[in-house]
């Protein structure tokens, strides 16, 4: 893989909209776009379990012949953005200018914001609800899979997946904050569970994802590959109940969940040779239950923008690439 920067380039800058995608589902979304304005927070961060961002890249033997390499320096950088909702930053406003309503894609993710401050040429075919299939098969019918955004001239490619396989965070929530409501201090979820909602983590999702990166560095040899982490949706073990509408003692398992989600996305971008960028120290005190400090609108935010990042959130992901791309 070729790792050369591309935070120094200044090309001509040309946003282009992505592949028009398909269908709706996201990892807890209704229908609406979110404008909500955080409140005060009063956590206090926990340890992480994962590292600062760091780059994981192996560089690779480029495939270009010189007069390639020649004509690639004279053309804007290509920066391809793939991925679920919270690539796609659903429920920030406005979405994208083509955006199937479906993908809810926003002009504001990201992805958007990086290729603004970077001057990239930017195709973004991130969807609400994809998971690692939709690489390789369409969404819905007719729809492109989001692989075929990619060629030999993609440079730099950004993705946020793994949360929607197996409907991962989408069925742990939803169990979960059922038996909330009937016993909001106990750990009802966590009794009836176990392990159960975190065992697919590295039964299927780890190899799913590494599958996945896999044919991204197939189909974009020479690109620089950036696999994002998720950022903390909740605390490390008190919540917020009603904003997140989960029993006190089930909140250290969705936290332990998504401590799975982002080491095994971790590892599978060290076993690709790619790079990881670590959300978990920047966002600890950031999560959904953070008051006005929070980049996660809670589960009662009207819309699908409710336990996804908002606009801060996304702002701050790019901050993060941004710093990976120019490490």
């Amino acid at each position: 893989m070729n790792a050369r920067r591309f935070g120094d380039r200044r090309p001509r800058r040309l946003i282009r909209s992505g592949l028009v995608l398909l269908a709706a589902g996201v990892v807890l979304a209704g229908c609406a776009q979110s404008t909500q304005t955080p409140a005060q927070s009063t956590q206090t961060p926990a340890q992480s379990t994962q590292t600062p961002t760091q780059s994981t890249q192996t560089p690779a033997q480029s495939t270009q012949t010189p007069a390639q390499s020649t004509e690639k320096a004279a053309r804007s950088t290509k920066h391809v953005n793939l991925g679920d909702s919270f690539s796609a930053g659903t429920g920030v406003s406005p979405l994208e200018a083509d955006s199937p309503i479906y993908c809810q894609r926003s002009s504001k993710n990201y992805a958007h914001v990086v290729a603004e401050d970077e001057d990239y040429d930017l195709t973004d075919v991130s969807c609400a609800g994809a998971d690692t299939g939709d690489f390789r098969e369409a969404q819905h019918q007719g729809v492109p899979p989001q692989l075929d955004a990619l060629d030999d001239n993609t440079d730099v490619v950004t993705l946020m997946i793994g949360g929607n396989d197996k409907q991962t965070y989408g069925r742990a929530i939803r169990l979960c904050s059922e038996l909330a409501d009937v016993d909001r201090s106990g750990a009802p979820c966590t009794d009836r569970y176990g392990s159960s909602l975190i065992d697919p983590v590295a039964a299927d999702i780890y190899p799913a994802v590494r599958q996945a990166l896999r044919d991204v560095r197939d189909r974009a040899p020479d690109a620089r590959v950036l696999l994002v982490g998720y950022p903390w949706l909740l605390p490390p073990t008190v919540g917020c109940y009603p904003e997140m509408r989960l029993a006190e003692g089930d909140v250290p398992m969705i936290r332990e969940l998504q401590t799975a989600l982002n080491t095994y996305g971790r590892r599978a971008a060290e076993d690709e040779g790619v790079e990881f960028v670590d959300m978990s120290q920047v966002s600890e005190g950031h999560d959904a239950c953070a008051g006005d400090r929070r980049w996660i609108e809670p589960m009662t935010t009207s819309g699908p923008g409710a336990v996804h990042p908002n606009e801060q959130g996304q702002a701050a992901i790019a901050e993060q690439v941004r710093k990976a791309l120019a490490g």
